[in-house]
């Protein structure tokens, strides 16, 4: 039985994670965590997804709760998630990060914890998703060289990151597989007259509006055909699963930094 912690457990994806976490065998809900001052810090973790009881009540720090649980779970925001990266690397736990918007400076300092703990990272947790990473890169090394790549991606008005931490994995994979750094050739959004296209760029387009869970598309577009690959959430217990099947993966993995291709055996 892996016992998972969840943090930001009031917010959209942690409440799917604690709804996912009583679907998923082999997957016990040991804690769940809100900021510090949350309205719902003391509430059962159960009621906040309308399953009743769980008997886990929502705490603000996780130090006191370490021995309870063995995989905490993280889809918050950059400053949290480093916190909370920093106690479960004081206390030899694992972690399954879900949370997008990193700095370079930030990422750096999880590379660097991840020495001594075991740590996936993954801007995607969804299967479906994954799977596309592997159609671009083939794609990419087939067509991407006579084709404009342009990336397209839409989630719901509260996401504060932009382009989405999908779309740019999208972006340095179909980039990779050409032989480019992505902060070379990424182009984020286009106004006015911008002349003709640059071929060697890696377009990105961004929609924030109502509460669409999350879309991508990258297109391959030549002259007289284009290819797209298209993946659209419509549940966040996509991902919620998908972190869960992590949390149980990471179990069994020595120290190190991981991402969904490595859980998946995609690589």
């Amino acid at each position: 039985m892996t016992r998972i912690a969840v943090a930001g457990a009031t917010g959209r994806m942690g409440r799917s994670l604690i709804e996912a976490s009583q679907q998923v065998d082999g997957i016990t809900l040991a804690a769940a965590f809100d900021r510090v001052g949350g309205d719902s810090l003391g509430r059962d973790a159960g009621e906040l997804v309308g399953l009743g009881k769980l008997g886990v009540p929502l705490q603000d720090d996780p130090s006191p709760a370490v021995d309870s649980f063995d995989v905490f779970i993280d889809f918050t925001v950059p400053e949290a998630t480093l916190a909370h990266a920093r106690c479960c690397q004081r206390y030899n736990k694992r972690m399954v990060i879900g949370t997008t918007g990193f700095t370079p400076e930030q990422r750096a300092e999880l590379e660097s914890l991840s020495t001594d703990m075991a740590m996936v990272i993954a801007p995607n947790m969804s299967v479906g998703v994954n799977l596309c990473f592997k159609l671009i890169d083939l794609a990419a090394r087939i067509v991407g060289e006579e084709s404009d790549i342009e990336i397209i991606e839409a989630h719901h008005r509260y996401k504060v990151d932009a382009p989405s931490g999908t779309a740019l994995k999208m972006g340095e994979v179909a980039a990779s597989a050409l032989g480019r750094r992505l902060e070379d050739c990424a182009v984020y959004g286009r106004e006015g007259r911008t002349g003709p296209r640059d071929r060697r760029t890696i377009g990105f387009e961004t929609i924030r509006a109502g509460d669409i869970v999350g879309e991508h598309t990258v297109m391959f577009a030549g002259l007289g055909e284009r290819v797209e690959i298209t993946h659209k959430a419509s549940s966040r217990l996509t991902f919620a699963n998908g972190a869960l099947r992590a949390a149980q993966w990471i179990m069994n993995q020595a120290t190190g930094l991981y991402d969904m291709q490595d859980v998946l055996d995609l690589k």
